[in-house]
Formats: C-alpha cells, sequence, structure tokens
C-alpha cells in the first residue's frame, strides 16, 4: 500500500508560477509518480511524470516546456514547478504513483488532490 499527500497549490494570476508537491509513504521502492489534473466538466489528464531513477520524466503536450517535475533525491517527495501558467491550468491536481514504464505506469494510488486556480 502507498499513500499520497499533497501539498501546495493555491492561486496565481496568468504568466505567474506555482509549485504543489507530494509526499509519498509505504512500499515505494521503484515506484513511478505523477501528476494529474481534472478541471471542472472535463476529463482527467496527464500531466507529468518522474520515475524512481530521479531522472526519466514524461510530460503532457499542454504543459511541455512551463513545467518541471523532480523528485527530491532518494527521497520520495516529488515536486510540480509550474510557470507561465494560464487560465486553462486551473484545475484540482492529483498526485498519483504505480509502477511500470515512465510513460505508461498502472497508478494504483491516488492522493487527495489539491486545487490550483488561475485568474486572468
Amino acid at each position: 500500500q502507498v499513500e499520497l499527500v499533497e501539498f501546495g497549490g493555491g492561486s496565481a494570476q496568468t504568466g505567474g508560477s506555482l509549485r504543489v508537491s507530494c509526499t509519498a509513504s509505504g512500499r515505494t521502492s521503484g515506484i513511478v509518480m505523477g501528476w494529474f489534473r481534472q478541471a471542472p466538466g472535463k476529463e482527467r489528464e496527464f500531466v507529468a511524470a518522474i520515475g524512481s531513477d530521479d531522472v526519466s520524466t514524461n510530460y503532457g503536450d499542454s504543459v511541455k516546456g512551463r513545467f518541471i517535475i523532480f523528485r527530491e533525491v532518494k527521497k520520495n517527495v516529488i515536486y510540480l514547478r509550474m510557470t507561465s501558467l494560464t487560465p486553462e491550468d486551473t484545475a484540482v491536481y492529483y498526485c498519483a504513483a504505480g509502477w511500470g514504464s515512465i510513460t505508461a505506469p498502472n497508478y494504483e494510488f491516488w492522493g487527495q488532490g489539491t486545487q490550483v486556480t488561475v485568474s486572468s
């Protein structure tokens, strides 16, 4: 079992930056961790993922070049640094974790979500 707890989020204006973090506890060896988001009335969208090697990453097309995912070395804490924010980034951001390849892990575990709101 893996428990995920998100921190951060909040509000920003267009063009601004925010950071969210996620701490994993439990059976985390070799786990891939990632972020998804869901806006009201929209489907859940993949944002970014990072492998257990702390190096491999994968990003959704809508955030490439603006968001960066990174992990504290040898710790089960990941961060999502979000820059050049737009109102389209407004959503609940969920941390997820699972095992498998960086591009298609089996996300078995989910956090409770944290709200990110971007105003124009």
